[in-house]
Parts: structure tokens; sequence; C-alpha cells
């Protein structure tokens, strides 16, 4: 096969496999979902998957953010790594190993509709719990941070909406703001691995995935690093605050009913 017939052979693929609508608004949405994710190492799933799943559905927009997500972050692990506790990170993805399998199968097989619900009320749930300071204050669990990566990993492969379980219980606790964030980016790189494998084999990884992975991409990843660097000028009281709205925004644009508004 000549370079000239495989090229026209892929470009045939690329145009048909990209959905015929919404591809400007997606690349805007992954833009403003990279900024959150690089600021406080979770959020873009809170942006990303309520109006990108409003624009080409859940079960194509979960694993398109699965895969630009775990690309574009590769760089933030290494210090992450260093940074982290690395004991509560991993008894979180053990939890996370059973959750996730449990959610892509919900993704994959129930009304996407109930799935989305149930997100958010959970996620309404803990904003309120969080907001009104009842929070458990102490040293971490095993336990509990095993079931909180249980919770966090259902979400994650129902919808890639892990971050909120996880923020919650980290910003409970003593730990500072950076070291939540090295353990959220940390945790997050791991959970990504489970996900990848459910996601294979629950059949989710479709050409329009890869397709789209190539548009949104480098948005994603320009406003990932520039995220990244307001981080480092923020206080501690304006990290808890925005991680708190993040969750709030999961919640109100997560809800099927606003679909219509979304569209």
């Amino acid at each position: 096969m000549s370079p000239d017939t495989l090229l026209a052979d892929m470009s045939a693929w690329f145009v048909a496999a990209l959905p015929d609508h919404g591809i400007p608004s997606l690349v805007a949405i992954a833009f403003l979902a990279g900024l959150a994710r690089g600021f406080s190492g979770f959020g873009a799933a809170l942006i990303f998957i309520p109006l990108g799943g409003a624009i080409i559905g859940p079960k194509l927009i979960s694993p398109v953010l699965l895969v630009i997500d775990g690309l574009a972050t590769l760089g933030m692990i290494p210090p992450a790594w260093r940074s982290a506790n690395r004991r509560e990170v991993f008894t979180m993805a053990a939890g996370a190993l059973f959750g996730v399998p449990t959610g892509t199968a919900a993704l994959a097989l129930m009304d996407p509709l109930v799935v989305r619900w149930a997100i958010t009320v959970i996620a309404i749930c803990l904003l309120a719990l969080l907001v009104s300071g009842c929070r458990y204050h102490g040293e971490p669990v095993m336990s509990l941070t095993g079931l909180t990566g249980l919770v966090a990993g259902l979400f994650s492969g129902a919808a890639q909406l892990g971050g909120p379980p996880v923020v919650a219980y980290w910003l409970g606790g003593k730990s500072n703001f950076a070291r939540v964030r090295s353990n959220v980016i940390l945790y997050f790189a791991i959970s990504t691995c489970f996900s990848v494998v459910s996601y294979y084999f629950g059949g989710l990884f479709i050409d329009a995935v890869f397709a789209l992975t190539i548009v949104i991409l480098p948005s994603y990843a320009i406003s990932l690093y520039a995220g990244s660097k307001l981080f480092w000028i923020a206080k501690e009281r304006t990290f808890r605050t925005i991680c708190y709205l993040l969750i709030a925004v999961s919640a109100i644009l997560g809800m099927p009913a606003l679909d219509g508004i979304l569209r």
C-alpha cells in the first residue's frame, strides 16, 4: 500500500468516525475541563462529562475523557508520586479495583438516565456534608479509605466522575492542600489503568473515541498545563472553595433534567 493510499484511508476513517455535530463545543469544554484538572488535581469530569454527554451521549464521552486525561496527565505523575501519601493512595486504589468494573458494567448495560440521576443525588449529598462541616477530621482510617475508593471507582467506571468522593474524603482530613492534590493525581493515575481494562472489555472503545481524542487532546493538554501553573499561586482557602464549587457544578449540570438546555 502506497503512502498516499494509506493517508487517504486514514483520512476517510477519521472523517467517518467523528460525530457529525458538536466538535467546536467539545474542544471549548475540554479547555475548561483541563484548567480545572490542572489546578485542583480533579474536576475535568465535573465539567466535561455533563456538558459533553449532553452533546454526544455518556457512553461516548466517558471513554473520550479517559483517553485524553490519561495521555495529558502523564507528566503530573512523577511529582505527585514524590509528594503523595502513597499508603493512603494505594489503599483507596484497592477499593477502586472492585468499584471500577461494576461502574463500567452499569455504563454499558444500564439506562444512562438511571446512572446519571444516581450520581447527581450522591454528589449533592457529598456537597451538603462538606459545607455543613460535619466531616471526619482525624487521621484517615484504612477501612474508610478503601470504602471511599470503592465508591469513587463506581463513579469512575460509570461516568469518570470519581473526583467528588475522593476529594471530599481527603479535604476532610488533616492533609494540606498540596498533599491532597498529589494524592488525587496519583490515585487517578492508578484508577485510570483499571478503567482502561474495564472499558476495553466492556466494548466502549469504538472508533469515534480515538477520532475525538485526536481533535480534543491538544486543547485539553494546553489548559492542563495552564491550570497547573495557576495552582502554585493559589491559597489553601481558595483551593478548598474551588473544589466545593466544582462538586456543586457536577451536581447541577449532571442533572438529566437540564439536557434540553445544554443542547
